[in-house]
């Protein structure tokens, strides 16, 4: 129920607030593109999550929320910082902890065969070990097309433990200068964990949007994830 909201919520602000933005349009829901904001320009962003393990034996899901300030230190570097609100099954929601957050374009646009980001972020958590996440974001525009993939390393700063190393991937088509569909994939080469799905962005006045779901391919993966965004540039 909760879920059918969320998506019918979404698709309501984006028809009711559609126009042109003066900001960069993203494509994807995890996928990250070769995007930085301007310096000295900055943006709030919310992402709620819904997680559903199991659809057939549980249909309930777990829930994340993130609120997200961004800032452009140069026109190539920004910095973020989010704040992170967790609420499993049939459980009240708290706070889990903070992260920080760098990105670094390299060239300009286009320079490169495939545009380059650099991405670094610290995880603070409230329970559970601080985790240091970095990724490589290669991306490319071939007319209305994107192509995006994200390599990613996850692990945490203790010695001894495993590190993952996953992916997230997505192409998108330009529908109009307001909205672009796609499809995205993620996953997680030393667990298998792999997911596949639609992803729909909007850029509206001063704001702009995007819903997206991925669905697991294989049973050790999460039935269904679903993502909203919301990006106000200020």
């Amino acid at each position: 129920m909760k879920l059918g909201i969320m998506a019918v919520a979404g698709f309501v602000f984006m028809w009711l607030f559609a126009g042109a933005a003066a900001a960069d349009q993203r494509s994807y829901v995890w996928t990250y593109e070769y995007l930085t904001l301007s310096k000295d320009h900055a943006e709030l962003e919310y992402y709620q999550t819904a997680v559903t393990k199991d659809r057939q034996s549980d249909n309930s899901s777990d829930w994340q929320q993130q609120l997200e300030l961004e800032y452009g230190l140069t026109d190539h570097l920004d910095a973020a910082l989010y704040q992170v609100f967790d609420q499993k099954e049939n459980d009240k929601m708290k706070y889990s902890g903070y992260k920080f957050r760098l990105r670094y374009r390299i060239a300009e646009k286009d320079v490169l065969p495939l545009d380059v980001l650099l991405y670094v972020e610290h995880q603070e958590k409230v329970d559970g070990k601080n985790v240091f996440e970095g990724k490589l974001i290669l991306a490319k525009d071939i007319g209305k097309v994107n192509f995006a993939y994200n390599q990613i390393y996850k692990n945490t700063y203790a010695s001894g433990d495993s590190a993952d190393h996953e992916y997230a991937a997505g192409v998108s088509y330009e529908v109009t200068p307001a909205v672009r569909v796609g499809v995205e994939s993620k996953g997680n080469y030393r667990t298998d964990k792999y997911s596949a799905g639609p992803t729909i962005a909007w850029i509206g006045g001063r704001i702009w949007a995007n819903l997206g779901a991925v669905y697991g391919l294989n049973r050790r993966t999460d039935d269904r994830q679903v993502r909203f965004l919301l990006g106000v540039p200020f």
